[in-house]
This record gives C-alpha cells, structure tokens and sequence, in this order.
C-alpha cells in the first residue's frame, strides 16, 4: 500500500490561510466523496445498505478507522486534541473521543486549527486550549509542527505513525456524551460571597458536629469512667489502715579472712538475706500462716467490706493470695539495706497484729537461714571429735590389756632393771676373773681358793646368761620381755597419736562453735509497728487522677491506632 500524499499548508500571520491537509480518505468539506458514493459492493442491491441509507455499514467502518489511523499518524498533540474536542463541542458534534473530533470537524468542512477558531478560544479564556492556541500559532506556516527540517510533510507523518500508538494511552481518548465539563460562568461578587459564606457555614457545621462527636467520646471512654471510679473511691470504698514498719538484716559481727571481711560491715552482706526475707513474706506460706493465726480470710469476708474488696465467704486460696499481694505490700532498698513492710486492714488494731506476726514470721526465717549450715558446721565437728576420743579410748584399753596379760607395767623400767642385773654380775664376774688369774700367776696355788673362785665364775656367767635369755625367750606367760616391750610401745605410739587427733578435733569443734556464731543473723527494727488513729486509704483524689490519666492514655492509644488504620485502609 503506497503512502498517501498530503499536501503541504501554511498558516500566516494577518491573513487567513488555507485549510490544513486533510486526509486523502476526504471530509464534508472537500469534493472528494468516494467514501459516500453509491457503488456496488459485489454482493447485490439487497445485501447491504449503502451511505444514502443513512445506516452504517462495514466499508463506513473501515473509512473511518483508515480516517482515524491517519489522524493519528499526523502526530498531533494533547493539546491540539484537547482544542479539537472543544471545537466540536461548540458546533455540537457528538465525538466518541479527540481523534473522532477531528475527523468529524474535517468532514464537516471546520478546521479545528484554524486562526478564526483560535482567536475564538483564546477569547473565552481557557489557559490550556489558549496555550494550545498559541503553540499551533507559533508553529510557522513552513512545516508540520512535529516534522524534521527539510522533511516533507507525508515522510513525516509516516515516521510519526509509529509514535501515534504509543501517544494514543497517554492521551484521552473518549467523552462521554453527557459529561459534566468545567463552568464558563463568571462569577459576580455577591454570588462569590455567598458561596464563601455557604462553605463557611458548612466548614463550621462540621467542625461542630465533629467537636460533638470528640465529645461523645471522651464522655463514654474518659470522663464516664473517671465519674465512676470517683464515686467509688469518695463514697463506696471502705476505709482501710496501714501499719508501716523497717527493719534490717544484721550479722554477728565476726572479722573473717580474705574478701568476706571486706563486707563484713555493709548492707552487702546481706543483701541476698534480705531478699530472701522479702520473697518469704509475699509468699503463699506467709498468707496461709497468718490466716491460720490471725484469720486473714475471715477479716475480708466480713460484710462491712466493700464489694470490690471483699472476699467471699468461700474463697480460695489462690484469690486470698491475690488480696494479699495488695494488702501487704513490701519493698527492699539495696542501698542502704532497709526492707520496708506496709501492711493494710480494715481495723488499725489488727492491722498492728497482722505486722506483728509477719516480723516474727521473718523472724523465724532469717534464723533458718543459716541453721543448716550451722548445723552442718557443728555437726562434723562433734563428729570427728567424738570419732578421736573413742579411738584414744580404745588405745589406752589395749595398752591396758597387754599390761595385763604380760605381767608388765613398763617394758622400759623392767628392761633397764634386767639390764642393771646383767652389768652387776658382768662387773663380779671381770673382778672373780682377775682373782683366778691372780691366784694361777702363783707358783703354787691354793687349789681350793682356786676351784672356789672358778665356781664363782661359773655361776655368774650362768646368771648373765639367764637374764639375757630372759629379754629375748619367752617367759611363763609366753611372751619375751622383748616382744611385750614392742607391742607395748606399739600401743603406747597409737595412743599418743590419738590424743593428738583429740586434741585436733577439740580445737576444730571449737572454731567450728565460733563460725556457727558468725553466721547467725538477726532482725534489727528500725521502725516498729503502732497503729495509725486515722484511715490511710482510699486516697480518693489521688486515685480519681490517676483513673483519669489512665483511660485519657487508653483513648489516646485507641485513637492513634484507628486513625492509622483507617489512613491505611484509605491508601
């Protein structure tokens, strides 16, 4: 298919020129009218209708598509579409979209840039279309808006024929018959006043009705609720007692060795008790045990009780701890090592006697502390001494024994006794040897001197021999002096060493006795319990403000989050 040839148009200044190239499928205006001729259509006069009918028929279709496709092709803009469609809106053409206003201005022979039409526009003030209007007007009369230089108008408008499809989802293609369009009336000063004060009137009708809104829900989620939690706390909730006490955690004073004597003297030492002290106190065996003494269960049951407060007449444990959580309350200082007790009832007199038995509660808890490990101290102690004097019990009965049975009171004495012996008779016999040696020295010896002093000789030597049998033989009782000597200082040895082991775990048990006295704690009062003459709580206005900041905090929360949500939801 060859590309249509267009004509060349100018548009000069001062004086009106001529029409701008229309498409060669041809318009209203133009004498070319092949598009609405009667012809054949090859398939008979019955077939289809023609143009003369006043009916659309397939080729009308196809004309105007080529119309449209070539329209499209000229590469106009959106404002030179946007001046088209209100051309044809002026001379009341109903157009499906700007490109169909164009093609329907073409055959209805108007040009939709033309100079005549521009000044009209401009003259009704439109800025866009005015702009439009001067851009088309500045465009020069030489050459297609869009074309190169030098580029013939048809070369142009294939090259933009490309470019025409891409245009066609930026722009607006249709209108819809009927659609509102901006107002072109002009509005006088009074009709701007009343329609300034219509809009004020209607801005602060809603912000009333806003205001009226913010109202009602400050009233349902803030101010109602406050109202009611006053009430409750100035006329229906039941005066209650508070008996404040302070004490302290003391150690026995004791200087001990390495880091422990550091902190002998500070809250640090016991600190850990303190804690412990304060755990036990808000315990369930502190409930349970002051109830059992004192009746804690029975006290808030009673029916001058607020209902909000009272317990009932059954209630278990585990809702008479929750009470008890709030009426005893209890706080520790870790600087200065103070444990602060608050203790609440509805009569001052048992308010006193509820911190009473609680002190001595704590009392009895700080001693079990450290009773184990006190008892576990003197425990191994008494043990191990009382292990040492048995077994010095036991060396001293076996010492006896063997004296007993070896007819031996000292094996030292009798044997320094048997040794004595035996050096007396070894000195008569060295001075009876002499004798003999003196009387054999003789020329003629007396024989009976003689044989009298060899009988003295022999006898002693007999009589050393028999004491030193005796340390080394076995005697009547079947044991040597020697072996009873033996087992005896064996003994003997196992004695002293157990009476040095007696000694050993005397002194232990007495540093044991010493350190058990150490680890004992205490509770010194710092404050003791008295009960108060007026009532502590409830601190009605107190309680009031602060119901009023916290349902003014949960407003302000659910606000913020509902707006987000609402601003998310929008987007």
């Amino acid at each position: 298919m060859s590309t249509p040839k267009v004509k060349k148009y100018r548009i000069r200044r001062g004086s009106d020129a001529p029409a701008a190239a229309r498409p060669p499928a041809g318009d209203a205006g133009s004498g070319d009218e092949s598009l609405f001729n009667t012809q054949d259509d090859g398939f008979g006069e019955g077939r289809f209708a023609t143009a003369a009918t006043g009916t659309v028929t397939p080729a009308q279709d196809l004309a105007s598509d080529a119309e449209l496709a070539q329209i499209r092709a000229e590469g106009l803009t959106g404002r030179q579409l946007r001046l088209a469609r209100r051309v044809a809106q002026k001379h009341g053409l109903a157009a499906t979209s700007d490109l169909d206003a164009v093609r329907l201005l073409r055959r209805k022979g108007i040009d939709p840039f033309d100079r005549a039409q521009l000044l009209r526009i401009i003259g009704d003030g439109d800025p866009d279309e005015a702009e439009a209007a001067a851009e088309i007007e500045a465009q020069g009369a030489e050459r297609s808006p869009n074309a190169r230089a030098g580029e013939p108008v048809a070369k142009s408008l294939a090259r933009l024929a490309g470019q025409g499809a891409k245009a066609q989802d930026k722009l607006p293609q249709t209108v819809r018959p009927g659609a509102n369009m901006p107002s072109r009336e002009v509005l006088d000063e009074g009709t701007r006043a009343r329609e300034i004060i219509r809009i004020q009137r209607d801005i602060a009708r809603r912000r009333r009705r806003r205001l009226a809104m913010l109202m009602a829900r400050l009233t349902f989620f803030v101010f109602l609720p406050t109202l009611l939690a006053g009430l409750y706390y100035f006329i229906w909730a039941t005066p209650l007692y508070a008996t404040k006490t302070e004490f302290v955690i003391q150690k026995a004073d004791g200087a001990g060795g390495g880091l422990g004597g550091l902190f002998s003297g500070t809250q640090l030492a016991t600190s850990q008790d303190s804690i412990t002290v304060q755990s036990f106190l808000q315990s369930r065996d502190a409930m349970m045990r002051l109830d059992g003494d004192l009746g804690f269960k029975a006290h808030f049951s009673q029916d001058g009780i607020d209902p909000l407060l009272r317990l009932p007449s059954d209630a278990t444990n585990e809702r008479a701890y929750k009470l008890y959580r709030d009426m005893v309350l209890i706080g520790y200082d870790p600087t200065e090592g103070i444990v602060r007790m608050e203790v609440i009832a509805a009569d001052p007199d048992l308010s006193r006697r509820f911190s009473e038995a609680l002190i001595d509660y704590a009392e009895e808890q700080v001693d079990s502390l450290t009773a184990r490990l006190r008892g576990d101290q003197m425990k191994g102690a008494r043990d191990s001494y009382a292990d040492a004097e048995q077994k010095v019990l036991d060396a001293q009965a076996r010492v006896l024994t063997l004296q007993e049975q070896l007819g031996v009171l000292d094996p030292a004495t009798e044997t320094s006794v048997v040794m004595t012996q035996i050096g007396t008779f070894e000195t008569q016999l060295r001075q009876k040897r002499l004798e003999l040696q003196q009387l054999t020295d003789n020329p003629r010896p007396n024989s009976a001197r003689v044989a009298g002093v060899q009988g003295d000789i022999a006898r002693l030597e007999a009589m050393i021999a028999e004491l030193r049998a005796s340390l080394t033989q076995a005697n009547g009782s079947g044991a040597s002096l020697a072996s009873v000597s033996g087992q005896l200082r064996i003994a003997e040895a196992d004695l002293l060493t157990r009476q040095q082991m007696l000694s050993a775990a005397a002194q232990q048990l007495e540093t044991a006795r010493v350190e058990a006295n150490k680890q004992v704690r205490y509770l010194e009062m710092g404050v003791r319990p008295v009960a108060p003459d007026e009532p502590t709580y409830p601190r009605a206005f107190e309680n009031t403000l602060l119901a009023f900041l916290i349902f003014s905090g949960i407003y302000l929360m659910l606000s913020l989050t509902v707006s987000i949500l609402r601003e998310q939801v929008s987007h």
